[in-house]
């Protein structure tokens, strides 16, 4: 056993099969296969939840709070383009925490991220019980539980094949974004926008900003919602043809994809059926279909039968990120080690199957809006310390290969990192509850490290390698 003295960790020797018993597949995803799993990350939160915001904030207070957010993950994005080309490990996140900060922000950053992961496909789920509802009558844990075992079951078939289904899936959803916008272009009028009554008691409270400044701030987790874990491709670096080329590629096309899609269902949703009518609707786009053209329209049923889709592509798609985070600090040995023994078809089960259960669980709850809130905290925290990760290896390792640099440099990671905090200070003012139990997640997470795992870390784990040798090149230099 290695004891590590200046970052107060040890490593354990491991028998010289560990890491082959812990491979993913290589060359699964080019760069249009990675754009299109970005996409996918996010595609839900166009579906539904977003629209919690025009409760919160008004229509004023969500457009503000989603350019805010519009920025942030832009900037973000850029920056990741950069890390990802330059860093392509699994750990996504956690590993460049790893490299600019050592085991404890490697730690912190990619727990945040689990937590992130772990929570939005138990809100998704909740939303995609409102559509199957929409359709079929049907809701509550037979359709949860029916939905993680087909996907859990699907990803465990192997990488290549689950991230093919989830390309056309995507495109399926992707289609019916198309088709509601086409709809409801024609019906779109801007008094629509401001018909929530405004709240005379609050601050600066106006038709714009009906509950006032403090709207903006409480619309910021909903307006994240259509950006939430694009930042996950990088996870699939690993398993990607050629990272340095597609990753910045792949993340930077979704995102421009996201940005246009956000845009069209937050003015044509509101603006054509009111947004006092969609700011709790569990299905906005379909309601505001519904509103123009009649409950039982075919345009209406075409978008929900289709726009389930959406919702299942960030479920089938998160369950892979959340699979690779934690394979990755599995491997390294931050979490128990038996969750990053991949199968036959280089799928690590366990890391699918157990954070799967978990995420049931609390898709019981059926409090969809309270657990986006709760992914939120876990987002806006690793969101700080990657961009922090960002800054430190640009000003520390200038020497670092970097095939793709991010356009302003530090600039571009210093604006998303502000962001990213007055992004978390959210969290507090629009659910306490949601952040409490997040907090407390977290903070048992940081405990298991600071008892346990910091003491088992294994050496042999391609971010403890690349620390290693950053070390050795620093004493040689």
């Amino acid at each position: 056993m290695l004891n590590t003295n200046t970052s107060g960790v040890e490593y354990e020797s491991v028998s010289d099969d560990y890491l082959d018993q812990r491979q993913l597949k290589k060359g699964a995803a080019g760069w249009i296969l990675l754009a299109s799993l970005g996409v996918s990350y996010v595609i839900s939160g166009d579906f539904a939840g977003w629209n919690f915001g025009l409760e919160q904030g008004g229509f004023g207070g969500m457009l503000l709070a989603t350019l805010a957010m519009g920025i942030m993950y832009l900037f973000m994005v850029l920056s990741l383009a950069e890390l990802s080309a330059s860093l392509p490990t699994a750990g996504g996140g956690y590993s460049y925490a790893r490299r600019a900060m050592g085991p404890w922000g490697g730690y912190l950053t990619g727990t945040a991220i689990l937590l992130e992961y772990a929570i939005a496909p138990a809100a998704i789920a909740v939303f995609i019980g409102g559509y199957v509802n929409e359709l079929f009558g049907l809701d509550g844990p037979l359709v949860y539980a029916a939905f993680y075992a087909i996907f859990v079951g699907l990803h465990l078939w192997g990488a290549g094949e689950a991230l093919k289904i989830m390309m056309v899936i995507t495109a399926i959803a992707a289609l019916a974004i198309v088709v509601f916008s086409l709809g409801l272009i024609p019906h779109f009028d801007s008094k629509n926008l401001f018909d929530i009554t405004v709240n005379l008691d609050a601050a600066g409270a106006s038709s714009f900003l009906p509950q006032g400044y403090f709207g903006i701030w409480a619309a910021l987790p909903f307006a994240m919602w259509l950006f939430l874990a694009v930042e996950g491709v990088p996870l699939a670096a690993e398993e990607s043809t050629d990272p340095a080329r597609d990753m910045p590629k792949g993340i930077i096309t979704a995102m421009v994809i996201l940005l246009v899609f956000g845009a069209l269902v937050l003015f044509l949703a509101p603006g054509a059926a009111g947004s006092d009518a969609m700011k709790d609707h569990a299905a906005p786009l379909v309601g505001a279909l519904q509103a123009i053209y009649g409950t039982d329209s075919a345009l209406a049923t075409f978008v929900n039968a289709v726009g389930l889709a959406g919702l299942i592509a960030s479920f089938f798609s998160i369950i892979y990120a959340y699979s690779r985070q934690v394979f990755a600090l599995s491997r390294a040995g931050y979490l128990p080690r038996f969750l990053s023994v991949t199968n036959n078809r280089k799928v690590p089960a366990m890391a699918l199957i157990i954070p799967g259960a978990i995420g049931f669980l609390l898709s019981l709850t059926g409090e969809g809006d309270l657990m986006i809130t709760m992914a939120v905290f876990g987002a806006t925290i690793s969101y700080a310390l990657m961009m922090l990760s960002h800054i430190i290896l640009r000003a520390r390792e200038p020497e670092l290969e970097r095939p793709y640099k991010t356009p302003g440099g530090i600039l571009t990671s210093g604006i998303a990192l502000l962001l990213a905090v007055i992004a978390f200070i959210s969290t507090f003012l629009v659910n306490q509850e949601a952040a409490f139990w997040s907090a407390v997640f977290y903070g048992i997470m940081v405990v298991y490290f600071g008892v346990f795992s910091r003491h088992h870390l294994v050496a042999k784990a391609p971010e403890e390698e690349f620390a290693a040798i950053a070390n050795a090149e620093k004493e040689l230099n």
